[in-house]
């Protein structure tokens, strides 16, 4: 016997599945993929290394919503058939219990397929935290920034690789970016970018006071090589150093680390992952790479604070998310106001429900 519960449940993933069906027009997205196929049948098409790629990208991306949507279907009608088994046989009601749990999975996770559909969202992420002043409870909060987003990206079986890593004097880090590596690790994360607010006692106060620190979030996608972005040797300035690991945690000490400086718009980035000295500079041009290409798109839409790193001032009013231990303990995102008491579990990680809330946030605004 299916429980009322269920069978309402079950009317309310129709509806959402039908409404699906009338955003995305299966039969219309058909004849696209159609005629995308033919274009790419051109044997032509492959010297334009960039539009070959989107077509590419936009091939699979209608390829994957039709599947998508032909699983649910199945899904649903399996339910249906279910629901009249389930009057004779209680293992079937079962059954249809655990079928409605993998349509509404499938059904979230569809809407997310579409939201991500930026040509960007399905790249790797460079992600770079920095303190805001304060010195070691910044540099410290900054730290446990950086420990939350790999932990987050482990979670999701995302590949995290630690390029930079600018220790604090005391504690935690100066500066630090990750390489976050899976299928809309950009897409998913690009709406963190912005200022962390902590308020807690510090454990770096004698007294045990209670402190507000800071920390900047930026992330940028890794671009594909058949992006060009022009990048002339006489406006760069490359400064080689030693590796500066805390203590062997992250990376090697040697004097392999690049850092390179565009000089015409101040951009800066390095690497100290690798030994070779000709890898870290690869790796640093990649990021240096992306970031002006983020610049570039970001002049088409006026917003060059956004992409460039420069983040609004890392302070009291422009925080997007606030972590509070005490008097109580809370985290809450600003902008979308989806909050928590589970501190810990944040930190260690749990983040989805922050990133799809802000995924639906600004899909609604068009962002």
């Amino acid at each position: 016997m299916i429980a009322y519960e269920t069978r309402v449940k079950i009317d309310e993933l129709k509806e959402k599945y039908n409404n699906f069906l009338k955003l995305i027009n299966p039969e219309k997205i058909k004849e696209e993929l159609k005629e995308l196929e033919h274009q790419m049948s051109d044997p032509d098409i492959w010297k334009d290394q960039r539009k070959a790629s989107e077509l590419s990208r936009k091939i699979q991306h209608f390829k994957d919503l039709l599947n998508d949507m032909e699983k649910i279907r199945r899904h649903l009608e399996d339910i249906d058939v279910g629901i009249e088994l389930s009057e004779e046989d209680p293992q079937i009601a079962e059954n249809v219990e655990e079928l409605v749990k993998n349509v509404e999975r499938d059904l979230r996770r569809f809407q997310f397929e579409l939201i991500l559909n930026d040509p960007l969202d399905s790249s790797n992420a460079y992600l770079t935290v920095h303190p805001g002043a304060g010195g070691t409870e910044s540099h410290d909060w900054a730290q446990m920034l950086l420990r939350m987003y790999m932990r987050w990206a482990e979670r999701k079986g995302f590949e995290v690789e630690l390029l930079d890593f600018q220790p604090g004097e005391e504690a935690g880090v100066k500066s630090a970016t990750v390489l976050i590596k899976g299928e809309y690790a950009y897409g998913y994360l690009k709406h963190e970018r912005g200022v962390h607010r902590l308020v807690r006692i510090s454990p770096f106060d004698a007294a045990k006071r209670r402190h507000t620190s800071f920390a900047s979030v930026n992330v940028i996608p890794e671009i594909s090589d058949d992006i060009e972005v022009e990048i002339k040797p006489e406006d760069l300035r490359i400064d080689t150093f030693r590796a500066s690991g805390h203590g062997g945690q992250y990376v090697n000490r040697t004097d392999s680390a690049v850092r390179i400086t565009h000089l015409p718009t101040g951009i800066v980035v390095s690497c100290q992952s690798e030994r070779s000295q000709h890898q870290n500079k690869a790796q640093a041009m990649k990021m240096l790479k992306a970031k002006l290409y983020q610049l570039e798109l970001s002049k088409r839409k006026e917003q060059l604070e956004e992409i460039q790193g420069e983040l609004k001032e890392i302070a009291w009013g422009n925080q997007i998310r606030s972590y509070v231990l005490q008097p109580y303990t809370m985290v809450k995102d600003h902008r979308t106001n989806v909050e928590t008491g589970n501190f810990e579990a944040v930190l260690d990680g749990e983040l989805d429900d922050f990133i799809e809330a802000e995924l639906l946030h600004f899909a609604n605004q068009g962002i």
